[in-house]
């Protein structure tokens, strides 16, 4: 029937060609942030075979600018006018192995969304080209006439211009001036901050060509060169990481690897600051993804779980080939994806089994905490399903003074430690810990309070049967005497010393 009624139809063709004007406006407004359309034009640099991007920034002239030098293959004139037509790529097109971009859309809509002229110069074989997409000309014509420059020496950026590679030069920065374009000053402090944070996602995204596992690349922020942030500290030796385990697919494979970040006494306080970024490791725990060795995800579970502080060390590293773009949704900006069916049946096991391990650490490590060997200060008390921690009225600490009391204080003097127990601040501990847990330490002891509790304890131990030989060992799985063992050494040695007298 339907084959039928397609012959008698009658079908006429009209130009049904969109408004340049219009749709140019329209790819403005993908999504991009100043950090993730800078990253979208590294990507053509590092597909071009560029082993150096030059990110230079002028924010405090009239007309500020932002430019990106590389020193890759260049482009003839020809390749330049396809590079900047708007969907120059199809995304379903076989790609080499280091091509980073899908759509053929990046140069543009990325460099629109933060300004209304894009130039690019490009130098091949001692040709120079140079193209230019001026948006308020394009909205004036209303027609798709791409300027070509013959005369490009006074182009600003043209200093930049490589022997041989490309230079994309943004002006007219509507979109990052911050509304304020009649206040250069302003302008300027807003425009360097809105640099600033791009800098970090940039070490972040790139970091594996920055560190030069992978082809080496030098990116440079207005002469600088930046240092990669790798956020699975894979060079750190206490980094624990899983065996790589493969997904073989009909697109390619998957290759996933579990980390354990150290303990952030394991490493330089400003390494696991910047590690943890402004959002602090329990919110970048989770999934990071590489396609090509370009981050796309940087961090959360994706539904496989939760972000709890007992995980917060926890990251798993999924690579992918880009023939695997259209199964993972990659999206324009290649700033986020979705799991496909197959992927998150196998990562929702892995991830259960990792995270399983991890929360039996701690558990591990709470579970020494109050063995009973150690004469913790809190004792932790499983109840009705819930969790307690009390005052330990048998440490020796407390002991010794309820004994030197008239009787009759000593049951007033066990409330007031069970007080104490009652009125720890469980909702203040735990928002401090989930927020900031590094920053928080137990109190510093006075030195004669340091010497009472190492007495009490090394007197118990040695009414217990315990050689002298052996208090330093016993006394230094203390977790409180041990993060003070520099105080403790001498304390002891003295009271071993009188022990022998």
């Amino acid at each position: 029937m339907d084959g039928i009624a397609s012959e008698k139809m009658k079908i006429r063709e009209i130009d049904a060609a969109p408004f340049a004007a219009s749709l140019i406006e329209g790819h403005r407004d993908f999504g991009y942030s100043l950090e993730t359309a800078l990253a979208d034009i590294i990507d053509n640099s590092i597909s071009a075979g560029a082993t150096e991007v030059a990110l230079e920034a002028d924010t405090a002239t009239e007309y500020p600018w932002i430019a990106l030098a590389d020193n890759g293959r260049g482009m003839s004139e020809p390749e330049l006018v396809e590079a900047m037509r708007l969907g120059s790529k199809n995304p379903t097109d076989v790609r080499a192995i280091d091509d980073l971009g899908r759509f053929g859309l990046g140069l543009k809509s990325a460099s629109f969304s933060q300004c209304r002229q894009l130039t690019v110069l490009t130098r091949r074989d001692g040709i120079i080209s140079c193209a230019r997409w001026d948006l308020d000309g394009v909205s004036k014509r209303n027609n798709w006439n791409l300027e070509l420059i013959d005369s490009p020496q006074d182009i600003t950026g043209h200093e930049l211009l490589p022997v041989t590679g490309t230079v994309v030069i943004w002006e007219k920065l509507d979109r990052l001036d911050g509304g304020y374009d009649r206040n250069w000053d302003k302008r300027a402090a807003h425009m360097n901050g809105e640099l600033a944070g791009a800098e970090r996602y940039l070490r972040l995204v790139f970091h594996r060509f920055i560190e030069g596992k992978r082809p080496r690349l030098k990116i440079l922020l207005n002469g600088r060169v930046l240092k990669p942030i790798d956020p699975l500290a894979s060079d750190n030796p206490a980094c624990q990481k899983d065996p790589e385990e493969i997904m073989r697919l009909e697109q390619g494979d998957v290759r996933i690897r579990c980390h354990t970040l150290p303990h952030h006494s394991r490493m330089p306080r400003e390494r696991w600051e910047e590690i943890g970024g402004p959002e602090g490791h329990l919110k970048t725990q989770g999934l990071y993804v590489y396609r090509e060795n370009r981050l796309i995800i940087s961090g959360g579970w994706l539904g496989l779980a939760r972000q709890t502080e007992l995980t917060k060390l926890c990251r798993i590293a999924i690579d992918i080939p880009n023939t695997m773009d259209a199964d993972w949704k990659i999206d324009v900006k290649k700033a986020s994806a979705q799991l496909p069916a197959v992927v998150r049946e196998r990562l929702k096991k892995v991830v259960e089994r990792f995270l399983g391990t991890s929360k039996r650490t701690y558990k591990k490590r709470g579970q020494k905490l109050v063995d009973a060997t150690r004469f913790p200060v809190w004792n932790r008390v499983q109840r009705e399903g819930n969790i307690v921690f009390r005052p330990n009225l048998e440490h020796p600490v407390f002991r010794s003074f309820a004994n030197e009391l008239p009787e009759e204080f000593r049951d007033g003097f066990d409330r007031c430690l069970r007080l104490l127990g009652s009125a720890l601040p469980i909702d203040t501990l735990h928002a401090e810990l989930t927020g900031n847990a590094e920053a928080v330490h137990a109190d510093v002891a006075l030195s004669d309070e340091l010497e009472i509790m190492v007495l009490e304890i090394g007197r118990t131990l040695l009414s217990s049967g315990m050689k002298p030989a052996d208090l330093p060992d016993t006394l230094q799985s203390h977790p409180f005497l041990r993060a003070n063992w520099d105080a403790v050494v001498p304390l002891l040695k003295n009271f071993i010393g009188e022990l022998k007298e």
